[in-house]
């Protein structure tokens, strides 16, 4: 998550230092770990605290979101492949399994992998041994920690038929589980004002909440968790030109139904849309690397590319100077980012997302 240190999440709540504490025990060994919690809870966060707590921690940490990503994607991300493998592998690429050796490997959304997917990875699990795509022979072993997360229930994947029982034993060495932001109220306050600092610090005005605004937002469920706080308060620094939030920046779903919502919303299957997406606004790649050579290319279709405007209008309440902000782009890109999106209609009414 931006702008959000492994220590940040883990708070002050009793929920959070007993996390904490089981970091710091799991970080010491090198066993594989499973973190499971509702989406947008921090799972990242605490692979990388147990990555800097390790004796791996001078060594690469490296991350791959297994959601909305092609089979065949997603294999040459993580393994890598040769020139020629397949269209649009210009020259050898390096995987990111291979990038991770003598590091930790994380890999978000384990449970979106297909089960083609899942036997690869399991054979990496017990040899080490990596082959890129295209190589008619194996490159190398390498030495990776591997830590795993998901929002979804693996057992009841295993019963289902849709994940492989040998490789959640694999993984599920150790299991730690994220508690959910509406289960430690007392973390909001600090998680929001560190937000608004990183946010603010050469952008806007606002730089505190007030406290009616604080006590709605301690009060709200949260069923986005930390994801969705953080969202919410770059909205609000983007959006409020005064010093102090007040009661009325709140989103109206906060302030009218602070107490809704205790149950977390089922969570969807993350699409193409969804990675490329959080390219873009978590990882700040720009959309003319992240997208445009994708669309181009033909590996994304139009309907990807709208569905990632559409999440950007939604975010931005229908402003596309603030969307080119999200998306990355130098502001001289800003008319070459609407013509693109004219010419291959892909620019949605800004009206519709108006608030």
């Amino acid at each position: 998550m931006r702008g959000l240190r492994p220590n940040t999440l883990v708070g002050d709540s009793a929920a959070m230092l007993d996390l904490k504490s089981e970091i710091e025990r799991v970080a010491r060994s090198d066993a594989k770990v499973l973190v499971t919690g509702e989406s947008g809870s921090g799972k990242e966060l605490v692979a990388e605290a147990i990555h800097s707590g390790s004796a791996r921690a001078d060594k690469p940490f490296v991350a791959v979101n297994c959601a909305g990503m092609p089979e065949t994607l997603l294999e040459s991300e993580l393994f890598g492949h040769v020139r020629g493998s397949f269209t649009g592998a210009y020259r050898d690429k390096e995987g990111k399994l291979g990038m991770a050796d003598q590091g930790t490997m994380f890999l978000d959304e384990i449970g979106e992998m297909t089960l083609r997917m899942q036997g690869l990875l399991l054979r990496f699990l017990e040899t080490g041994e990596l082959q890129r795509v295209g190589a008619d022979r194996l490159v190398e072993r390498v030495n990776v920690r591997v830590v795993a997360a998901t929002n979804r229930n693996l057992r009841e994947m295993i019963a289902q038929g849709t994940f492989r029982e040998d490789l959640f034993y694999r993984l599920n060495v150790i299991h730690l589980m994220v508690p959910p932001l509406r289960d430690r109220r007392q973390d909001i306050p600090r998680l929001a004002n560190h937000f608004l600092q990183s946010f603010t610090r050469d952008v806007t005005t606002a730089r505190e909440f007030s406290p009616d605004a604080m006590e709605l937002l301690v009060e709200y469920n949260w069923p986005g968790n930390v994801r969705e706080l953080q969202n919410v308060v770059e909205r609000l620094a983007v959006t409020v030109r005064t010093e102090s939030i007040r009661k009325s920046d709140l989103p109206i779903e906060i302030r009218t139904r602070p107490g809704s919502a205790a149950a977390p919303r089922r969570e969807r299957r993350r699409t193409v849309a969804d990675e490329l997406y959080r390219r873009l606004t978590h990882e700040r790649e720009s959309f003319w690397s992240a997208v445009y050579p994708l669309y181009m290319q033909r590996e994304i279709t139009r309907s990807n590319v709208r569905d990632v405007v559409r999440m950007g209008l939604e975010e931005a309440r229908g402003n596309y100077k603030i969307v080119a902000r999200l998306f990355n782009l130098e502001p001289n890109d800003y008319k070459r980012f609407l013509n693109f999106l004219r010419k291959h209609d892909c620019q949605l009414p800004f009206k519709e997302y108006r608030q």
